[in-house]
């Protein structure tokens, strides 16, 4: 007989699944709806020649995403609640291992196989549907190599730092929570630093830009903006896909930007420079250190909530699991991840304030709001971006404002208005 409990995380894991379909269904007959009253509009300012392309694309990418979720959840019940989760642990246990030992080698099993659970899903989408709409550049034999070293270095990150957790909770059963809370947090802020340098140079290659008109134009927008960074790295993103993208990382001496090599080409100068304010606008403004802030006190509740869940015999009793932290660990965390996702129009509001202080912020460094405007309708465009999401499905999903109300944002503050018409649809897609 299943139990409340059981019964309980059942409900949770499956009642979010259905609220996010249901967003995924309103959000996409809202922007087939919106994209297509404003299709002059779509084709003008974004360049995209056939918006029924755009959401062909955006259809695709819902269903694929939503139809793996599902399998997931339903994946991970039929371990948890059938009683083999419990089996499992029994094994462990009786291998002898020490306590902590176990727990890496769960940690690190669940995370091979949910690697291994998503392989399908993302060879489907990168050469059928990626291939489909043009994006893709990948081959098999590079996507291969991806996905072995993305599978060993998970591997190893997750044991070293599961690793590290379960010894603090081993060794201070009173006092884990705020030496748990405090690991993770210093691997967050270790990670901006190895991660630039270690990680990423696995997968991409990285050219400093030192000389030529990009230097001069990363340096221009360095000089107006007050910034001083040594690091700047044009990224071969063309060689998996034709998707573009820049942003910034790390802190101190190990600060750096990075461009998209195809956001390189598919810009002008100017609207380069706009995008490279926009991203140094995030660390004069402090938005990295703020974001760290609101992600620690994330953390902090989150290991409340499994402190309560590990000193409460209802969870072992309910999944049939031997008294052992780690498997406690393991059940609550299926807790977190729905319970923050229900909460992410809150933590949202932080990262659309930001953005939006961005975007001033590169218009005050360029002198005028145009050159971003541009470069954001260029990013939606060349993407395929949904550029008017339902409200709704914004507030779970959306770190950034729609691109339509950035562009409007940014011409209103600067008094560059425009037609209605110009500006896409005022309604509800619009405004969110």
């Amino acid at each position: 007989m299943v139990s409340q409990a059981a019964l309980s995380l059942v409900a949770l894991l499956v009642g979010t699944q259905v609220l996010f379909t249901a967003l995924d269904a309103l959000n996409l007959r809202h922007g087939a709806r919106a994209v297509r009253e404003s299709a002059s509009w779509v084709r003008e300012t974004l360049g995209v020649d056939d918006p029924e392309r755009m959401l062909a694309y955006q259809r695709s990418k819902t269903v694929v995403s939503r139809l793996q979720s599902w399998l997931g959840v339903v994946a991970v019940l039929a371990v948890v609640v059938s009683g083999l989760f419990g089996d499992v642990v029994a094994a462990l246990a009786e291998t002898g291992l020490p306590p902590v030992a176990q727990g890496v080698a769960l940690l690190v099993a669940a995370g091979v196989l949910a690697r291994l659970f998503g392989a399908p899903f993302d060879l489907y989408e990168t050469f059928v549907l990626e291939e489909r709409f043009g994006f893709n550049n990948q081959t098999p034999r590079l996507w291969l190599r991806d996905f072995l070293v993305g599978v060993v270095l998970s591997a190893a990150l997750a044991a070293a730092l599961g690793g590290v957790v379960l010894f603090v909770v081993d060794r201070l059963p009173t006092l884990w929570p705020v030496a748990g809370w405090a690991v993770v947090v210093g691997f967050s802020l270790l990670m901006m630093v190895v991660y630039p340098r270690f990680v990423a140079p696995l997968f991409n290659d990285f050219e400093p830009i030192e000389s030529g008109p990009l230097r001069d134009a990363v340096d221009d927008v360095f000089d107006r903006a007050g910034f001083e960074c040594e690091q700047v790295y044009e990224m071969d993103a063309s060689r998996r896909s034709s998707h573009s993208n820049a942003y910034f990382v790390g802190f101190g001496r190990t600060k750096r930007v990075v461009l998209f090599d195809t956001l390189v080409e598919q810009m002008d100068r100017d609207s380069v420079q706009a995008v490279l304010a926009h991203e140094l606008a995030h660390w004069k403004r402090g938005h990295i250190w703020k974001q760290l802030g609101a992600s620690a006190a994330q953390t902090g509740l989150a290991f409340a909530f499994l402190w309560w869940v590990t000193t409460s015999q209802w969870v072992y009793a309910a999944f049939g699991l031997p008294e052992v932290t780690y498997a406690a660990l393991a059940v609550g965390l299926l807790y977190v991840g729905p319970l923050f996702s229900l909460v992410s129009p809150l933590t949202n509001r932080l990262s659309l304030a930001h953005e939006r202080e961005a975007d001033d912020f590169a218009a005050r460094v360029m002198g005028e709001s145009e050159s971003m405007t541009r470069a954001l309708a260029t990013l939606a465009g060349e993407n395929l971006s949904n550029p008017f999401p339902h409200p709704w499905y914004a507030a779970f999903h959306y770190s950034h404002p729609p691109i339509p109300e950035r562009m409007r944002r940014l011409r209103e503050r600067s008094g560059e208005g425009e037609s209605e018409e110009n500006e896409g649809p005022s309604g509800p897609a619009s405004s969110a």
